[in-house]
């Protein structure tokens, strides 16, 4: 068959599909089928790469290598991901690369940055096995290999492999990507001269994505299904179109419910429902502790937000561990803004019913985060990053600290009547008390409940909390209205001092911030956002298995009536209680089915409590001078 030289030369060009070129003509029986598309004209302003990368062990790594047409002489920007690398640099079929990338890559690769995601081994793209937060090469870990050494393995690549670079690397990443992120600082390669770990999962077990303190996160039965299901590339989770309350409560226990829809095999749930303790199964995972013992080599911005609804907890604790070898306090800072989990990576206009000055999220990105990957990465002069950044909420203007925490301890106390007072309860016997019925948990946001809806999940965490304080089983206690401002930035740590004639139970507490009863002109004015009118704003919400008073790795039974002193930390918030507001503590048991519920009598595995084990207990919160609960507020000058 005699093809057409110019069809050939178009064909070849990409304008047209190879097999177009094969005949002069079309008959109604040529095939159809072609072989592939190059959706890259060539009018894009950027070039694409993708690369299978060499890891020490032979493994390949799918590596999508993104930049702008002429780039050179650039610093690389890398992410290693569990969440695709070929969607992360697809986000629509531009031409432009401002277009093709997130909102968050958009003035790096504007700017003579090359962006770079990859999959992890096992995932996606890329070859090997799946194991989720790979445990450091260690006590848990002999086979040599782990994200650390993965991350080595990849800069050494892309260093000697792309010729527009500068041979500079940073690493940035929220969640899973803030996980890899920061095991790239383990024993890190000589290249990566910066690294911004967003809501990194550090402690899976103390506060990060599988547990609070010790109670299980029902949330995170579906992540890890669809995540370890066909290199999470399956089509989701069988369940029914119900509300999640109502599935949990059905299903027994949460072990039942593992077992109902048939995920009793994945071996990650395994790992979680067999170890439920803080045993070494955990505490050797625990990011924090690692870094603790490394040497501080690589220039760090830890980022969280401030109502991070997965990982609370890993930036903050980060922070801690490294701060005290940054001996002149000018290579590790804490960022903590006003966003939900991964938010800084968005637009942050608002949250739920809070609106802020401006796009927060993008302000942060081009006044902060960008120059200190310039500084670091292109030789940029140096920005003086603050040492901590937080987002002072209730004003809404930023602040840029020295250290954190910032506020100094005042305790607030639970008093009688139902009120909080910052002078300590003189009784010498006194408490309210509650009946906790785990056949009728309280929920975590307002029925019908739906996991799996972005608009619910992400904003929980400003839920207005009026939904649960006028039910009997959560205990309210409100200061005065207050005459002047109060400032707190840190941690508030809990002092409650409780019993339960069960022999097992959880305790919730949360932090509010109780707006006064006047109306703003904004809806007479066509504005359509929430009134605030008597909004009960949740500051920090958390939860405590009781069993694991006297030791998270030594779980045991609570004496009934017994008063305990729990003690543990709200996550941390820079935030301004204005006059004209109140500040309000509420007490609860449960948070379902976001938390696993507890059957308030102790069996030595909660997973696979049996129903009969599940009882009403009676709950005394104590509030006298031998038990006086209370809250540290860390209140700022």
């Amino acid at each position: 068959m005699k093809l057409n030289p110019l069809l050939v030369a178009i064909a070849a060009s990409g304008l047209l599909p190879a097999a177009y070129a094969a005949a002069d003509k079309v008959t109604p029986m040529t095939p159809d089928g072609v072989a592939s598309y190059n959706k890259i004209r060539p009018e894009a302003d950027y070039i694409k790469r993708v690369e299978m990368v060499p890891m020490r062990d032979g493994t390949k790594l799918y590596t999508v290598i993104l930049m702008k047409k002429g780039t050179k002489t650039a610093p690389i920007l890398l992410s290693r991901t569990p969440y695709d690398a070929k969607g992360s640099t697809s986000r629509n079929t531009s031409q432009h690369i401002a277009e093709l990338v997130d909102a968050m890559d958009i003035e790096y690769v504007q700017d003579n940055y090359i962006r770079v995601y990859q999959d992890i081994r096992g995932l996606h793209n890329s070859e090997g096995e799946y194991i989720t937060n790979r445990p450091v090469v260690g006590p848990l870990n002999n086979t040599g290999i782990d994200e650390s050494t993965d991350a080595y393995d990849t800069i050494d690549w892309l260093v000697k492999n792309v010729a527009e670079t500068n041979g500079n690397v940073g690493i940035v990443g929220s969640s899973y990507l803030g996980f890899t992120s920061l095991m790239a600082e383990i024993n890190p390669h000589p290249a990566l001269k910066a690294a911004a770990p967003q809501s990194p999962m550090v402690d899976g077990w103390m506060g990060d994505d599988w547990f609070h303190n010790g109670a299980f996160r029902n949330v995170n039965i579906g992540y890890t299904v669809e995540q370890s299901t066909a290199k999470a590339e399956s089509a989701g989770v069988a369940t029914e179109p119900m509300d999640d309350y109502t599935r949990f409560l059905e299903a027994g226990s949460t072990g039942d419910f593992i077992k109902k829809w048939g995920y009793q095999d994945y071996p990650f749930l395994r790992k979680m429902t067999e170890n439920p303790a803080y045993t070494e199964f955990w505490s050797l995972q625990a990011v924090d502790k690692i870094l603790a013992k490394e040497p501080l080599k690589v220039p760090t911005m830890l980022i969280v937000g401030q109502w991070d609804q997965e990982d609370s907890y890993g930036a903050p604790a980060v922070y801690k561990a490294i701060e005290p070898k940054d001996k002149n306090n000018d290579k590790v800072s804490l960022v903590i803004g006003p966003w939900r989990h991964s938010g800084v990576n968005h637009y942050g206009y608002e949250l739920g019913a809070l609106t802020f000055t401006g796009d927060t999220a993008k302000e942060f990105r081009v006044k902060y985060m960008k120059p200190f990957f310039d500084h670091y990465l292109k030789g940029a002069p140096d920005p003086k990053t603050p040492p901590v950044l937080t987002y002072s909420t209730g004003v809404n203007q930023w602040t840029e600290s020295s250290k954190w925490p910032m506020g100094e301890g005042k305790k607030i106390y639970l008093s009688d009547n139902f009120g909080l007072s910052f002078d300590a309860p003189k009784a010498k016997q006194a408490f309210d008390d509650y009946v906790s019925d785990p056949a009728k948990p309280v929920p975590f946001i307002p029925r019908p409940i739906n996991m799996d809806d972005s608009s619910q999940w992400k904003p929980w965490l400003v839920h207005d909390q009026r939904f649960a304080s006028s039910r009997p089983d959560v205990l309210v206690y409100s200061s005065d209205v207050l005459d002047k401002p109060v400032h707190i930035m840190g941690a508030p740590l809990v002092n409650l001092f409780a019993s339960t004639s069960g022999s097992d139970g959880d305790w919730v507490v949360k932090l509010v911030d109780v707006y006064p009863n006047t109306t703003s002109e904004g809806h007479a004015q066509g504005y359509v956002g929430q009134e605030m009118t008597g909004f009960e704003l949740p500051l920090g919400i958390e939860i405590f298995r009781g069993r694991y008073v006297h030791g998270f790795d030594k779980p045991a039974a609570l004496t009934p009536d017994k008063v305990e002193h729990y003690q543990f930390e709200l996550p941390n918030v820079d935030h301004v209680f204005l006059p004209g507001h109140k500040i309000m503590v509420q007490v609860q048991s449960s948070l379902s089915p976001l938390y696993d519920r507890n059957p308030q009598t102790y069996v030595d595995n909660i997973f696979w409590a049996k129903p009969q084990d599940y009882k009403k207990a009676t709950i005394k919160v104590h509030h006298d001078a031998k038990a006086p609960s209370n809250i540290v507020l860390p209140i700022a000058k």
